[in-house]
């Protein structure tokens, strides 16, 4: 297994009603990528949806990948295609559940958002992940 210094949460910066395979499709035919660009990806009724396994790199924040299990909820974006928390709660709660599991195997890993890594300019994952998750309890 590789090692895992980080956890990071992501938006698709799409609309939530989007399908998982318009956007590995987008991916592959797009942007050229051999492997998708996150680990998970939830759904806006929070099924949590295993797109590669955590031991191969995804393509979430480059530069990084090689130390990163990467997370996406299905939204991020408003009807203007403008920066918006659009998760449900739903995806909320699985997002939690989901970093409890990860942290519980993964303990130094940090969490934080797409856009808290140096020189990105983007608003991903449209809310402040490592404030709301800096207190995550595992259980």
């Amino acid at each position: 297994m590789r090692t895992i210094n980080y956890i990071v949460i992501h938006c698709t910066a799409t609309q939530p009603d989007v399908k998982i395979e318009t956007i590995k499709r987008y991916w592959k035919e797009n942007l050229k990528w051999k492997n998708p660009g996150y680990h998970y990806m939830i759904k806006a009724d929070g099924q949590i949806v295993n797109t590669l396994p955590i031991d191969q790199v995804s393509n979430g924040v480059a530069g990084w990948n090689s130390q990163i299990i990467n997370i996406s909820y299905i939204g991020g974006i408003d009807k203007s295609n403008h920066p918006k928390d659009t998760r449900t709660e739903e995806q909320k709660k699985s997002i939690v559940k989901l970093l409890r599991e990860l942290k519980s195997k993964f303990p130094n890993a940090k969490i934080q958002g797409h856009r808290d890594f140096p020189n990105v300019h983007k608003a991903c994952p449209s809310f402040d992940a490592k404030k709301e998750y800096a207190g995550l309890l595992i259980i």
